[in-house]
This record gives structure tokens, sequence and C-alpha cells, in this order.
């Protein structure tokens, strides 16, 4: 039995609507059919039936179907059952579906032709296998489409022309060329200006803003230079856009970032703004990775560097010298760090959860890697973006705690201490509640310039480990404030195995009294975030007399360091000469010991006397160590100036 058409269907549904309603003469559902009072009038003298009986809502097994109905005067219509009798047959039918093509003709309005290309319709299979080929990972085509269309401007075309007429030219198969040839007869008119003037523009090496869409297939690796660096990304898709500074074409590209625990694949937006005329393919922003000069050169620098950041991936303790980046809420800002860093994504989003942006790697994926890192400058106190060419190795100073002057066994008890501490911490003694009490607390205590500092930079320096640097300023004052900086802080170190070192911590050591309540609020969460830190922390005062209880029973090494004494200074007046090319002696030396001097000031005295030696450009001699300790004798406060001759 033949099949209805869905018309013929239509037709005799609203047929059968048509006498369903005819024959139903109650008022209402007159009213409601015909929509006027008079046929509800009629409808009221001639009722001699009973009322129509309706099922229950949405109860009846049939479709109802509506249609728009005649417009008002406002434009505006509304649904009705009556089926719409200007219809006209489809035209994609049982007829049509016999071409191996459909191709959707509209007016033209440009002067240049009566018709323009609408649509592409391909229905021959032997052209999708053809497009299979010319057009293979061409992004967002499947060719294998029970419905496969193409539209203007056919950039898969322009971007595959060549290869879709070398599957025609290879094509033996006399009836298979025919089919694909016909897509070729249709497309080729269209698409030859463009195709013919892309080729010259290539040929001269050249590009117009208009046309630069054509080098740029989806899925192709770009160039762009960022900050100095080379990028190479890997393009999805392209448009022109327009905004109040003019015309732009846009490219959205992919690129790998690493997020703390994996690397994925990031998407930026770059641009290649309006130019006149020609430009060299080679000045482009943005240009294809084949037209990059020396590319082979350029593939293998980034390459190299997408290893790096590959390897960098996790925590890293490094040195770093160059630019660094902090994006900063208004834009990037530029900061030159000369210091030690940790390259530490993961701790980056963890403590910067508002900038918060497959573990193996393949070389397409490694080109395609950021030129940048994220981390934290010891120094600088700052999480910053840094660049790869300019992290290098730390350079260790081995001799540091060899050369700090102190006793001996007061040295090797610390270094013990701290030592033990790193290699047991996952095994760490517990309090009675977990994790409670499994740090190591030394207090150094004694005069400024006797080396309290440098003993916790050495045992650092010693371990190779990193040295995280604060003071009662870097947490400030307000009882909140300073409870989530500290916090911070104590868990950053902990992650790291760092040495934590609170530089001149009176504040919180002194005894608490009834008068200072916001000081006490201090030292109370001081205490209390101590109990939980496992990391080895060095505190150093100047004043240890009123040390608060509380904290005299959380310190497991304290350790007095008294005034140097003479066989001190001349160690210490010894180590820094070292660095220095200088002819000083021995018996210079002793005599340089005299003064009663702290190790800052020796430093800052041979810094002073380097400079004045540089000055007359002469290699650092005594005479020019004693020229700056008389002149600081004589400026020194309650000193005399010796009388004028």
């Amino acid at each position: 039995m033949a099949r209805r058409s869905r018309v013929t269907e239509d037709i005799i549904e609203s047929s059968s609507e048509a006498s369903e309603a005819s024959d139903d003469s109650g008022a209402e559902e007159q009213a409601d059919e015909d929509g006027t009072q008079e046929s509800v009038k009629k409808g009221k003298k001639n009722a001699d039936k009973k009322e129509k009986v309706y099922m229950d809502p949405g109860t009846k097994v049939e479709v109802r179907n509506l249609y728009p109905g005649p417009k008002d005067k406002n434009g505006g219509w509304s649904w009705s059952v009556k089926y719409p009798t200007d219809l006209e047959e489809p035209v994609e039918n049982r007829s049509s579906a016999q071409y191996a093509l459909l191709v959707r003709n509209r007016k033209c309005y440009d002067g240049r032709k009566k018709l323009q290309i609408d649509s592409v319709v391909i229905q021959s299979q032997t052209i999708k296998d053809a497009l299979g080929v010319a057009l293979a990972n061409y992004p967002g085509i499947t060719t294998n489409l029970s419905r496969l269309e193409f539209s203007p401007p056919f950039q898969c075309f322009v971007h595959r022309w060549s290869k879709f007429e070398e599957v025609l030219n290879n094509e033996t198969d006399s009836e298979k060329h025919a089919h694909i040839k016909l897509l070729h007869t249709v497309l080729e008119p269209e698409l030859k200006e463009i195709i013919d003037e892309k080729n010259d523009l290539i040929k001269n090496g050249v590009m117009t803003f208009d046309m630069v869409y054509t080098l740029f297939e989806p899925g192709v690796l770009v160039y762009n230079r960022q900050d100095g660096h080379d990028r190479i990304f890997k393009l999805v898709d392209s448009a022109y856009g327009q905004n109040q500074c003019g015309r732009y074409f846009q490219l959205r590209c992919d690129y790998v970032d690493f997020d703390g625990e994996n690397f994925g694949y990031q998407q930026t937006s770059l641009m290649i703004h309006d130019f006149r005329g020609t430009t060299p393919i080679t000045r482009l922003s943005v240009l294809p990775l084949s037209y990059v000069p020396k590319k082979e050169s350029v593939e293998a620098t980034v390459l190299t560097r997408g290893h790096l950041f590959e390897k960098y991936a996790g925590y890293h303790f490094k040195a770093y010298d160059g630019i660094a980046i902090d994006p900063g809420m208004w834009g990037p800002i530029k900061y030159t760090v000369n210091s030690r860093v940790i390259i530490d994504t993961y701790a980056y989003n963890r403590f910067n959860p508002n900038r918060k942006i497959n573990t193996k790697l393949t070389d397409e994926q490694r080109l395609l890697c950021m030129h940048t890192v994220r981390g934290y400058s010891l120094r600088d106190k700052k999480w910053l973006t840094f660049y790869l060419n300019a992290i290098h190795e730390i350079e260790w100073n081995e001799s540091a705690f060899t050369s700090l002057v102190a006793p001996p066994e007061q040295k090797e008890l610390i270094l013990a201490f701290a030592q033990t501490q790193a290699k047991n911490k996952a095994q760490g003694f517990d309090d009675v509640i977990a994790g409670k009490g499994r740090g190591i607390i030394m207090l150094l205590s004694g005069p400024p310039g006797v080396g309290k500092t440098l003993t916790a930079e050495s045992v650092a320096e010693a371990m190779k480990v990193p040295l995280y640097t604060m003071s009662a300023g870097d947490l400030g004052t307000d009882p909140q404030g300073v409870e989530n900086a500290l916090k911070t802080i104590l868990e950053m170190s902990t992650k790291w195995d760092a040495v934590l070192l609170l530089d001149e911590a009176d504040v919180f050591l002194e005894a608490r009294s009834t008068h200072d309540l916001e000081r006490n609020k201090l030292v109370s969460i001081f205490l209390r975030l101590l109990e939980y830190y496992e990391g080895i922390l060095f505190l150093t005062t100047n004043r240890v007399d009123n040390i608060d209880a509380a904290f005299e029973s959380r310190i497991h090494l304290s350790l007095d360091y008294p005034e140097l004494d003479i066989d001190s200074r001349k160690t210490v007046w010894r180590n820094f000469l070292q660095r220095e090319s200088s002819g000083i002696s021995e018996k210079e030396i002793t005599a340089l010991a005299e003064p009663q001097l702290n190790g800052r000031q020796i430093k800052n005295i041979l810094k002073t006397s380097q400079l004045l030696a540089s000055k007359k450009g002469e290699a650092l001699k005594v005479e020019h160590v004693q020229m700056v300790l008389r002149l600081r004798a004589a400026n020194s406060r309650g000193v005399k100036r010796p009388a004028e001759d």
C-alpha cells in the first residue's frame, strides 16, 4: 500500500477536525471555533442536544495541530486549528533526493551577477567519500552525515582547494570522477577569484587584511611573539570583528597550561588589526608557523622550553634573575626579581583563589606550552609569574654554616635539631592531640649583629631548603589580619619544607599584661597557631628577660648570643675579607678587631671601604678600612671630636 504524504495526512486531519467542529452544537464550543457572540446566541436558541462531554485534560491519545491565524492590524497573530491553504509542496522530496547535489540560489544585489549560492547540500555518497579525504581532520566538518551542507564563504574549500583538486585529479573511476567534478564545477565560479588572489598574494609573500583569513586554517599551528618570547598556539577558529578602534581579525587559540595538578588546554584570543594595502606575511602579529623565518630553530627553542615547563610541574626551589609579572587587578605589573623563588602552581592557586587559572605531553603539546610558570619570590614576598628562561639552579654557599661565628657545640646542636626535624617530619612526635606540637621552635637571643639571623640563614643553606623570613611588621597589628597572614605563612612554609625565621619577635614574646588587651590578642593567636606548625621556626629577640611563660613552655631550644669577643671579631673580619680582593694581613686583621663592633657593623664598614677603594681605583687596603673606622668613631654618638690644632 502506498504511503500517504505528510501533506495528505495533514489535509485529512484538518478535514476530520473541521467535521468534528461542525458536529459540535454546544454553545461554548461554537463560541470557541467561530469566535463571535452571534454564533453563541444562535447556538443557545437552536440547542436541542445535550452539552458536549469533554475528556479529562491530557487523556485523549491524539495530536491537535495548531497553525498561525491571520495577522491583525498590528502585525500580531494567534494560533488556530484551521489548516493554512496557501502552502506549497516542499521541494526537498523523493524527486530532489535523486540528485547528487542540491544548490540553493538566491538573488544577488552586488551588481555582479543575478544569483548567488545560498548553500550546497551534498547527497552523493561518492562526493562525501571524496570530501572525507580532502577535508580530513578539518575542525567542525563531518563528511559522513546523512545531510551534509556547506554555506558561503566556503572557508574549508578555500583552505583545502588544492587538496580537493588533488582528490579530483587522482580519481580514475569515470563515474566517481563525474560526481566529484560536479561539485568542483559548482564551487569553482564562486571561489576562483578568491583562490587566485590568495595564491598571488602568497606567491609575493604578502597579504591584505581582507584576505588574511585565507592563511589560517582551523587546527593549524600559529606563531606569535609575546613579551619578547616566541609562542606557538593551535588555532581553534577565527573571525572578523569591529570595535571602537576599528576592524580586527580575531584568532581563538589553544595553548597548554598547568593548574597545579594536571596539564590541560586553555584558550586565548590573538588579534591582527586592520591595515591598508599589503603587508609581508612575516610581519603579521600572528602568522602560521609554516611561514616563520628559521622555523626549525624556533620550533627547537620552543620545544626545549616545553620540556622545561613539563619538568617544573609540581614544587621546585630555584634561583631567578629577570623580569617577573604580577597579573594585578588592573593589569599586569612588571617586577625586576633577583631572588630565590618557589615554583609551585598549586600553591599559587591555593593562596590566590581569585587568579586561578594528560600528565605526559606530546611534542606538539610541548610546543603549545606556556613560556611562564607561577610561583613565589622569597625576597619580594610576592606571588608572581616567572619567565622560564630566567630560572636557573641555586648556587649554594657550602661554607655558610662553617663560617658562622658561634661555639662549635652550639652550631652542632642547632643543625642536628633542624636536620632531625626535617628527616622525621612525617613520623614526628605528636602531642596528646594529633597534629599538635610536631614542630621545632628555637629561640635565639642577644644584641644586634651577633649572628642570630645568620644562624637561621646558614641552617637553611646547609639543608638546601627555602628560608622564609618575616617580621612583626609583615604581619600587621590587626588581630584578624595577623591570624590570616600567619596562618598562610605557616601553611606555605610547611608545604615547602622551609625554615621559617621570625626576626625581632619581641612583640609576640613579651609577657602579656592586663593593660594591653590588643597585644594580648596577638600573642594568643600566635601561640595557638604555633601549636599546629610542623616545621622549623627560629625566633630572634634582643630582649629575653620578659618572655611570656606560655612561650617558654613551647620553645625546644633557647640559645643566648653574647657580644662578640676579640677572637670572634677576628673571625668575622677574616670571613668578610675572604670575599674581597685585598692584601690585608693577619696582623692588620688583629688590629681591626680591637674596636668593639658587631657583625653587622663590620659588614657595613667593609662595604663602605670597598666603595672608597673603588672610587680611587685601588684594591681594598687596610688604609681604606682605617679611614672609615676613624670617620665612624668621630661621628659616633657620645664621642668627642679632637680639638683642632
